[in-house]
């Protein structure tokens, strides 16, 4: 990457300082106090602590910027253009069962549009990252969406049931944000999903596009119950077919 803007630096800081308190808590997972929050989907004291210190880390250098929040919802401020998109945990319910395949997900969106996003997977130690007209990385190297042509050879991520009948090969991994970040590095073709929160998908879109990808119309307005398809530009056609969007 060229070079990184000030606001993409904060973000980057921002996650590996959180990422301490997850690794952490991760080795610990059997004795955290859970309290449920729905169906699956757990609020953890991990969670919340992971949230308050991106807060913290993002607002230091930008306190006027308003923050969007998995947990905390909306926390207005003066700039109501710039807004802090956060998910502390995406995959709450893998962290909790142990299993190790959770992230965290930052995105800024200015004036209505995602200009940079960060999905940090602190286990594997893998930090994607994205910024508007900059192009997609994985650890500083250049990621790119699969070029494969043979959609019966591909591989799709979906955690949903709208598209549960579909023919085509997926697999279900239970984080939105890293199923995006596969796809704009080329491990999975697609991806598509429904019933979603913008802090779920909100780092990946870009991700995605900065990848080369394409990725349907999303109403960026919205905080709840999107759809996403996701695909290269190989087989984002046959993927709209199976799927029956044609």
């Amino acid at each position: 990457m060229n070079s990184i803007s000030p606001n993409l630096n904060i973000m980057i800081k921002a996650s590996e300082k959180a990422s301490k308190c997850l690794i952490r808590d991760f080795g610990e997972v059997e004795n955290l106090q859970v309290s449920t929050k729905g169906p699956l989907d757990f609020v953890t004291n991990t969670d919340i602590k992971v949230e308050k210190i991106l807060i913290e880390e993002l607002t230091k250098s930008k306190k006027n910027f308003t923050i969007l929040s998995e947990e905390s919802g909306f926390i207005k401020n003066k700039d109501n253009e710039n807004i802090w998109i956060i998910d502390p945990i995406d995959g709450t319910s893998n962290f909790l069962h142990g299993i190790p395949h959770f992230a965290i997900s930052i995105a800024l969106k200015s004036n209505n549009e995602i200009v940079s996003g960060l999905i940090f997977d602190p286990i594997k130690n893998e930090m994607f990252y994205a910024e508007k007209n900059n192009g997609s990385y994985l650890n500083n190297k250049r990621i790119r969406v699969s070029k494969k042509q043979d959609i019966n050879k591909c591989l799709f991520a979906t955690n949903g049931e709208k598209f549960k009948n579909t023919k085509l090969h997926n697999r279900k991994s239970g984080s939105a944000a890293l199923d995006m970040a596969y796809v704009a590095a080329g491990r999975y073709d697609g991806y598509f999903q429904e019933n979603l929160n913008l802090w779920d998908i909100a780092a990946g879109l870009i991700l995605v596009k900065e990848a080369g990808g394409i990725l349907n119309e999303i109403d960026l307005a919205r905080n709840e119950n999107l759809e996403v398809i996701a695909s290269s530009p190989n087989i984002s056609e046959k993927m709209l077919e199976k799927l029956g969007k044609f």
